[in-house]
């Protein structure tokens, strides 16, 4: 098996991650092509060194993230496709069906006010100071440190913008690209994304949604060159894209001059023993927009949300939306790098994790 002594020797991660990343990358390879029945945990229990229920434990994962599948009494079968053409169509969803409500999980007030009344004593009139264009520095540091630990994203914090909403990110976006490009969004979805962008002068080609991810018929015949999509979990409909959709969508852009906006909305919540995989950190194509909220995880009152450019798309954001001042004050973006830093944020996040794996 494929650098197997050399991940397994990393101590830097639980050894059940470890080995769902040997499996991961060796699925992606081909060494275990589309169909292929893994071999029982036990036997790769004894050919990795490690318990049944690590492997036990890595599976799940790979279950979970759309490479394999399991079949009663049958095995682990892998189900993730990279190279053989677009995925087999599924059922198309209507716009009723496979809905979801979303929740709120509220930050605990006691350590957001605590936080508040540091960041006043530690700033004090610094707070009142107008922020980067960008944003605070402090501020990206913290979500460029928390992206490379949480999310394998690695980026500079010149790639990191901050303003007051998501919506306020999608007119950002049109600027970056212009009213002449033409964007596909996922049918159904968020219906703000698709009213931001027309209000904001674009063409919107809606592509229906099956159970997997867009079909692969509307992808192939978009005339689009900017795909916006939720591939952890669409709302309306609750759809999340399988790993074999996403390496399709990042087929897609790679013909031509194509991006991806990745609308990383709630993923944080997910139930998995780790962080959903990201369109960013699996692309190699410096094609993709990452885009993400504080206000799910902290408070929907804190109008701030964020994105990551592609490197090569900083010196044209600079030059052409540079001159936009930011929209989120000083004090609301040190409270939140302030809970980043301190690890109040994630201990946050890992808490409703378990509660939702409890429930």
């Amino acid at each position: 098996m494929q650098n197997s002594n050399k991940a397994l020797n990393d101590n830097k991660m639980p050894q059940y991650i470890r080995i769902y990343d040997i499996l991961k990358k060796n699925i992606i390879s081909g060494d275990y092509p589309y169909g292929t029945r893994l071999p029982s945990r036990k036997t790769m229990a004894d050919e990795m060194h490690v318990s049944v229920i690590t492997i036990k434990h890595a599976y799940e994962l790979l279950c979970d993230e759309g490479y394999l599948e399991p079949k009663e009494r049958s095995g682990y079968y892998v189900i993730f496709r990279k190279e053989d053409g677009f995925v087999s169509t599924a059922k198309i969803l209507s716009h009723e069906s496979h809905t979801y409500q979303r929740t709120t999980y509220a930050f605990p007030f006691s350590v957001l006010t605590k936080t508040m009344r540091k960041v006043v004593n530690d700033y004090g009139e610094a707070i009142l100071e107008r922020p980067a264009n960008k944003g605070c520095e402090e501020t990206r540091e913290a979500i460029r440190k928390y992206l490379a630990r949480n999310r394998n994203i690695h980026v500079d914090i010149s790639q990191i913008i901050i303003g007051s909403g998501a919506e306020y990110l999608y007119n950002l976006i049109v600027g970056l690209f212009g009213k002449d490009t033409v964007f596909a969004l996922e049918s159904p979805s968020y219906k703000k994304i698709e009213q931001v962008y027309r209000m904001s002068g674009v063409t919107c080609q809606m592509l229906p949604l099956e159970e997997n991810g867009i079909a692969s018929s509307a992808l192939l015949t978009t005339t689009a060159s900017v795909l916006h999509i939720s591939p952890y979990r669409s709302f309306p409909s609750g759809v999340t894209a399988s790993a074999s959709k996403k390496y399709e969508y990042i087929r897609w852009a790679a013909q031509g001059e194509r991006y991806i906006i990745e609308d990383d909305f709630e993923s944080e919540f997910s139930i998995s023993s780790k962080p959903e995989e990201t369109m960013f950190a699996i692309s190699d194509r410096d094609n993709v927009i990452y885009m993400n909220s504080f206000s799910q995880t902290i408070s929907p009152s804190l109008r701030a949300a964020y994105m990551v450019l592609p490197k090569h798309l900083t010196e044209v954001f600079d030059e052409r939306l540079g001159f936009y001042s930011c929209t989120v004050p000083t004090y609301e973006q040190l409270v939140i790098a302030q809970l980043i830093n301190s690890g109040d944020f994630e201990r946050h996040i890992n808490r409703v994790r378990r509660s939702k794996r409890k429930a």
